[in-house]
């Protein structure tokens, strides 16, 4: 069964008519992942397929088919577009960003279902996808895939997930520790929030805050840098709160 046929059997799952307009979103999806690798997606076809990533995200914000999607497991078809490596190409950050806008959409609100939604996003791995897109993302894409880790380690899977296994662990840290570092003057309140927001829970596991002790970033010690940078009263009792964290199992 290739990727298309997987695509509107989730959509079936789902109790949804498959109509003309169902077979369009399945098929702009199935055109762009071949012009994934190598990069020939261009902005006519991201687009295209971003106004269908967005109907999925409409989908993920509606109680009425917001499990039904997460059961289908239709997420996992924008996980590809949350894959991509290339950082020329501004229209790949936005589809980048459209993808993550689903994920967001689907953390957002805790209710019920959510240790559910976080079941599923870990189990499909969406940590090292997110990770990808701090890594090679812009800043809002940096910024919506921060808050969706944020988001996950909330709950206790999400931070056994990331704050039990050294692999996992230094594979989180250290991207968070890239960010923190490229930080030039002041830097992006919302990216610095769900930043601290992701330390702040790994420092919550105390065989996770041993490890983060170590590695802290040293802006995020340094009193001088915090004064000058951290203006909002919220972020900085964030940060304060991880460095007496931190500092407690040094």
């Amino acid at each position: 069964m290739d990727e298309s046929d997987l695509l509107l059997s989730s959509i079936k799952a789902l109790g949804l008519k498959v109509t003309d307009h169902v077979y369009d979103f399945n098929r702009e999806f199935c055109k762009a992942y071949k012009l994934l690798s190598p990069p020939a997606l261009g902005m006519k076809e991201a687009t295209t397929v971003c106004n269908a990533v967005a109907l999925l995200q409409s989908m993920a914000s509606h109680p009425d088919t917001k499990m039904g999607i997460v059961r289908a497991k239709m997420p996992v078809f924008i996980y590809p577009f949350m894959n991509t490596t290339e950082q020329r190409l501004k229209h790949f950050d936005y589809l980048r960003l459209t993808s993550l806008g689903v994920i967001g959409t689907l953390v957002k609100v805790e209710d019920t279902n959510s240790p559910e939604i976080i079941h599923f996003l870990l189990e499909t791995e969406v940590i090292p996808l997110c990770l990808r897109c701090i890594e090679v993302g812009g800043e809002l894409a940096k910024t919506v895939a921060a808050f969706v880790v944020s988001k996950i380690l909330m709950y206790e899977e999400g931070q056994r997930y990331c704050g039990t296994f050294p692999e996992r662990f230094y594979a989180v840290a250290q991207v968070l520790i890239n960010v923190v570092d490229q930080f030039t003057i002041k830097p992006p309140l919302q990216l610095l929030k769900h930043v601290l927001n992701c330390f702040l829970r790994l420092s919550e596991v105390s065989r996770a805050c041993d490890a983060l002790s170590k590695c802290y970033p040293a802006k995020l010690r340094d009193p001088g840098y915090l004064n000058f940078a951290f203006e909002d009263p919220y972020v900085r009792r964030l940060a304060d709160q991880v460095l007496h964290n931190v500092a407690g199992h040094i």
